[in-house]
This record gives C-alpha cells, sequence and structure tokens, in this order.
C-alpha cells in the first residue's frame, strides 16, 4: 500500500483503492490532500497493472468538505494557502482531449483514461460531494447522507457543480439540492440519478470491488479510454460531430489489438486476456 499525506492507495486484482484518509474528521478535505489525491491518481493512470480507478473514505466518512478550520482562516481577500500539485498529462491519445473543457480542482478526473468510481461509503458534503461528482459512476452505502451545504455556509455553487449537478439530476433537482443544502439519503441519491446504485452497507465495498473487478478483468481497456474521452466530450458537441468521431474512433479500433482478442476470446469461449493496445 502506498501512503500520501492524508491518502492511502492499494492496488488488488486491477483495481487501484484511493482513500481519502483523515477518519477523525469525517475526511475533510485538505490543500494538502488534494495535492495527494492527484498524485495518487496520476500514479495510478501510470501503472499499467491497475485498470480502475476507486475513490472511498477511511473509516466511515466519505469527505465531510473543506476542513473547517481552513475556512475559518480564509481571510477577506479569499486567497488560502497553496499546496504544489504534481504536473502531468493526463491524456492518453486514445479518444478526444478532453482537457480544454474541464480544468479547475478536480477536472484531471474527467481527463485520466481510466474509469474512476466514487465509492461514497459514508457522509459526502460540500467540496467532498463535488469530488464525487468528477467520477465516471458513483456507488453509495445505503447509510451514506449526502449534502451540497454550500447556501448553509454563505457560499456558492463550487467547483464546477453548478455545471455538472443539473446534468445527472436535472435542473430541477440540482436546484433544491443547492438552494436547501438538505442532506438526502442514498435511497433518494439512487432515485433522482446522483449514484448509481445504492449498496446495504454491510456489503458496500465487496459489491464496488465486484463491479470493479468486472471491468478491470473482462473489458478492453482500449474500449473504455476511448469511450470515456467520447461521452465527456460530447457534452459540448452537437449531434452530428459526435457521430463524426464515433464512426472515426470505430475505424481505429478496428485495427487494434483489444478488438482482435475481443472476437478470438468470444468465438474461442474462453477468458478475455485485453492488453489496452
Amino acid at each position: 500500500m502506498k501512503s500520501y499525506a492524508d491518502v492511502l492507495c492499494e492496488v488488488r486484482d486491477g483495481v487501484a483503492v484511493i482513500s481519502l484518509n483523515r477518519p477523525a474528521a469525517l475526511n475533510a478535505y485538505t490543500a494538502a490532500m488534494g495535492a495527494s489525491l492527484k498524485q495518487a491518481v496520476a500514479d495510478s493512470v501510470a501503472d499499467a497493472a491497475v485498470r480502475v480507478i476507486v475513490i472511498t473514505g477511511a473509516g466511515r466518512g466519505f469527505c465531510a468538505g473543506a476542513d473547517m478550520n481552513v475556512l475559518q482562516n480564509i481571510p477577506a481577500g479569499g486567497r488560502v494557502t497553496q499546496v504544489p500539485e504534481v504536473e502531468f498529462d493526463f491524456y492518453s491519445g486514445l479518444g478526444p482531449d478532453v482537457g480544454e473543457h474541464y480544468k479547475g480542482r478536480f477536472g484531471y478526473l474527467l481527463q485520466a483514461r481510466k474509469p474512476v468510481i466514487a465509492a461514497i461509503n459514508g457522509p459526502a458534503a460540500g467540496l467532498g460531494l463535488v469530488l464525487a461528482l468528477y467520477a465516471d459512476i458513483r456507488f453509495a452505502g445505503s447509510e451514506a447522507k449526502l449534502t451540497t451545504s454550500f447556501a448553509q455556509r454563505g457560499l456558492i455553487a463550487e467547483h464546477g457543480i453548478s455545471w455538472l449537478l443539473p446534468r445527472l439530476v436535472g435542473p430541477a433537482h440540482a436546484l433544491d439540492l443547492l438552494y436547501s443544502a438538505r442532506k438526502l439519503t442514498a435511497a433518494e441519491a439512487e432515485r433522482i440519478g446522483l449514484v448509481n446504485k445504492a449498496f446495504p452497507q454491510e456489503r458496500f465495498m465487496d459489491e464496488v470491488m465486484a463491479y470493479a473487478r468486472a471491468l478491470a478483468q473482462t473489458v478492453s481497456p482500449r474500449s473504455t479510454a476511448v469511450m470515456k474521452a467520447q461521452v465527456w466530450k460530447a457534452l459540448h458537441q452537437e449531434f452530428g460531430a459526435a457521430l463524426a468521431l464515433a464512426d472515426a474512433e470505430m475505424q481505429k479500433s478496428f485495427a487494434s489489438a483489444d478488438f482482435k482478442e475481443g472476437v478470438a476470446h468470444y468465438v474461442q469461449k474462453r477468458a478475455a486476456a485485453f492488453t489496452g493496445a
């Protein structure tokens, strides 16, 4: 297991599990944690043994939002101490480059070529909820509670949540959650599409890992990289442009080793051995 400041990372069965690691503070977010998270994701993207990235929280919380001690010390000008972050080119060359569209604190998660899953094991509030929205897929434990919290702190819709949240749940649900800052259960989050699925708390990580292992072991990492880039790019494209891009990428996939393996393992009735090439 790799250890970073406020973050842990363990790789098993092709899955990198990155845990925010300030359990006594419900993994409240700090600048050091943010820098470590980005480093751990960059390391996981560069690691050939990793095909899927899961982000979760140590202990009983996912992320309680920005550390209140940090918020209390923000000066009137709004500037806070910065922590140097890794410089890493997250564009893989597979599919379109989406970097121009997704900047800011967590935009690199949308650029990373590997599937990113947010495993919301407990409370996710404010910045912690925003982090989860930048994942490709979200699962929640049945006891998790989620809240935007910003309006109750005199803040606004931060770090891209005003763009991401309406696209997941629609404008009316998004404005309800932003205006009221109310807590919603995992069951309601699943019902409105904020999370893909809520799993019973007692088997939550087992279910998440089963899904992540299936992605790591049964599908082409080349395919998922291109698909991820296509989907996030398409949110900035007209249909015709998205269709033309798909047609071009389909021709490239025909020449790939993973396409040949995809046909071969099906015909030969054996497990797939995708390489990502």
